[in-house]
């Protein structure tokens, strides 16, 4: 119920808590300063502790005055400078989130020459600089490792190993550039229902001996397949279609794995790493790295 009542509410709140506040603190030093002078030891009927202590027989000393005082002008001079009478900014015009702006400003300022002295070196420079390659395996890290794991060695039947030289969308500079930048979406369609079964288990069997230009499952696969993966199984890196020819299989490699990515497809999604999750010299140390 409370998180439903409009923002004002609690700005106009904070501003009645303040305001009382500074009421009571005001209503303490007028107290204070027109405290009764002390009763003489005639006039006092508290009862007496100790021989000589009294309750309200002697007003509250100077000091308290003008402490409570101080504090009180502080208080008012602070709120007229500074947040804290609800929505009220102050004077200065200074909020915490203002200034944790400013100082990241500031930190992101100065690796602005080095940022782009990196972007600027050859890959080669890059990873013949221990230090730099060290600083791309902590992006990494941050910024891979949840999908490809630590190691880049991905994971099983979800995302690719990176350390082969199995590209699907080529591993050139260039490429893996274009890849990071943009994203990959990957979609390999369902043929069981196009083909029939029959045909979907003879490409199948036909994948695991590709060599076998006899088999019987060659001819499907060059009316169905071959215009993605190449009638040599070699693949396209321009569509993303895998090589089928080599002992490298994403999603498994077994018959009947081949026989699910046939019946019923594969989808895969790469996130586009643009400005915003890596400038250009982290881009050049992913890159450096994902090239060796």
């Amino acid at each position: 119920m409370m998180a439903d009542l409009p923002t004002g509410f609690w700005s106009g709140w904070v501003v009645v808590l303040t305001c009382v506040s500074l009421a009571t603190l005001a209503w303490v030093v007028l107290s204070v300063y027109f405290a009764p002078p002390d009763k003489p030891d005639s006039e006092a009927h508290d009862p007496v502790w100790d021989g000589d202590l009294r309750e309200g027989s002697s007003a509250p000393p100077l000091w308290w005055f003008w402490m409570l005082l101080g504090a009180m002008v502080f208080s008012l001079v602070y709120l007229m400078l500074y947040p804290g009478l609800g929505s009220f900014e102050g004077l200065l015009n200074w909020s915490q989130g203002k200034r944790l702006v400013s100082s990241y400003e500031i930190y992101e300022e100065s690796f602005d020459a080095r940022r782009a002295e990196i972007a600027n070196l050859s890959l080669a420079e890059v990873q013949a600089d221990r230090t730099l390659m060290d600083t791309a395996d902590r992006i990494f890290r941050r910024e891979c490792s949840a999908c490809h794991g630590v190691d880049g060695r991905g994971q099983a039947n979800l995302f690719p190993n990176l350390l082969d030289v199995d590209w699907q969308w080529g591993g050139s500079p260039e490429q893996l550039e274009q890849t990071l930048r943009g994203g990959r979406n990957a979609n390999m369609p369902a043929w069981e229902a196009i083909i029939g079964e029959e045909n979907t288990v003879a490409v199948a069997n036909y994948l695991l001996e590709f060599d076998n230009r006899e088999h019987a499952g060659r001819t499907v696969y060059e009316q169905s397949c071959a215009a993605c993966h190449g009638v040599d199984g070699a693949g396209n890196v321009f569509l993303g279609a895998p090589n089928l020819a080599d002992n490298t299989w994403l999603y498994g490699g077994d018959l009947d794995t081949i026989l699910v990515t046939l019946r019923e497809g594969r989808q895969g999604k790469m996130p586009a790493f643009d400005e915003r999750r890596l400038d250009a010299a982290q881009l050049k140390l992913i890159i450096a790295k994902l090239a060796r």
